[in-house]
């Protein structure tokens, strides 16, 4: 295979791996507000607090493999987005902070609960803006006229839909974490956030391709939407069985995949419209990538890590596999 091709794939399996693990977590924050019973909020820190900070571990290795396999991609990435990406990177420090000071604190507790709150919105939102931007197309001339060229509306939508879809994913998690009203409540959030996201991913995709002719061309020049058509209905699919599933409670764990599912058909949408650039009309994969030399040092990196990283994600969770029972006590 060819060694720029496939570290193209490890990018993509760590950024999808971190959307759907660390987007639960996000999740949780987002939907924090609308929990506040006696107990409530406890529980929903407990339900991730042995998992949210292994779960970005995927953003730093993603970040790791775009530095060193992509160079050139990194560099005009992080320079056009430095500022919301320092924006994320605060707000993932304040939730962090969050998490440690929230169960320790009396007093300052709804100073935390606020933190913890609007750290994971705001994160959420960048990454959807950062997308949206990287997607919708930066001119590099336009930045240097205007710092501010990549807050678009299509890209303020981007984030939204983000924060929507991060918030289903959390909601679902809760779904299959809890019991009682937590529960009950977290299928009535879900429910509705199932709704919002397919018309956020209906508006996002329609505006994509009325406003690019590139992207418009790769899905419906020829006989492509049809090959291409089991993505939105396998989309509509989900969406579906996971609204149905929200309502039985004998199969609990099936709304979260569902909803990953609905995550991972439109990451593999995005792919296929954007593919092989990694900055829209400006680098493909291959302009981008490091010497063939380094592409080969770092597969040894890649073969231990890699492995490593899923294995301990896989334990992790396997050990605080059940429900959240007493939120004091955790698991």
């Amino acid at each position: 295979m060819d060694l720029v091709l496939f570290y193209f794939l490890i990018l993509g399996f760590a950024v999808l791996m971190y959307v759907l693990l660390d987007g639960f977590d996000l999740g949780v924050g987002i939907l924090y507000p609308w929990f506040d019973q006696a107990g409530e909020r406890d529980h929903l820190m407990r339900s991730i607090s042995h998992v949210w900070d292994g779960n970005e571990t995927w953003l730093v290795f993603g970040g790791v493999v775009l530095f060193a396999a992509f160079p050139a991609a990194y560099a005009g990435i992080l320079s056009t987005f430095y500022l919301p990406i320092i924006l994320m990177l605060f707000a993932l420090i304040f939730r962090g902070v969050a998490f440690e000071y929230r169960f320790k604190a009396h007093r300052s507790r709804p100073y935390w609960d606020f933190a913890f709150s609007a750290g994971s919105a705001t994160a959420a939102f960048c990454q959807g803006l950062i997308l949206g931007s990287i997607v919708q197309g930066i001119n590099a001339s336009h930045i240097q006229l205007d710092s501010w060229y990549w807050l678009s509306p299509f890209a303020i939508l981007t984030g939204f839909s983000v924060m929507a879809g991060y918030a289903l994913l959390g909601a679902s998690y809760l779904y299959m974490k809890s019991r009682g009203r937590i529960q009950q409540h977290a299928a009535y959030l879900a429910k509705r956030l199932v709704l919002v996201v397919m018309l956020a991913m209906l508006l996002v995709s329609m505006w994509t391709v009325l406003s690019s002719e590139d992207i418009r061309e790769r899905w419906f020049a020829g006989m492509n939407f049809l090959y291409l058509s089991p993505l939105p209905l396998l989309c509509i699919l989900f969406a579906v069985l996971a609204w149905q599933g929200l309502s039985d409670t004998a199969h609990e764990i099936r709304p979260f995949w569902y909803a990953a599912g609905i995550f991972a058909l439109g990451f593999v949408g995005l792919v296929v419209s954007l593919f092989p650039y990694l900055m829209p009309n400006q680098l493909t994969i291959w302009e981008a990538a490091a010497p063939d030399s380094s592409l080969k040092f770092l597969v040894v990196g890649i073969v231990i890590f890699v492995p490593l990283i899923l294995a301990y994600t896989l334990w992790g969770y396997r050990v605080f596999a059940g429900k959240v029972e007493d939120y004091q006590e955790g698991y």
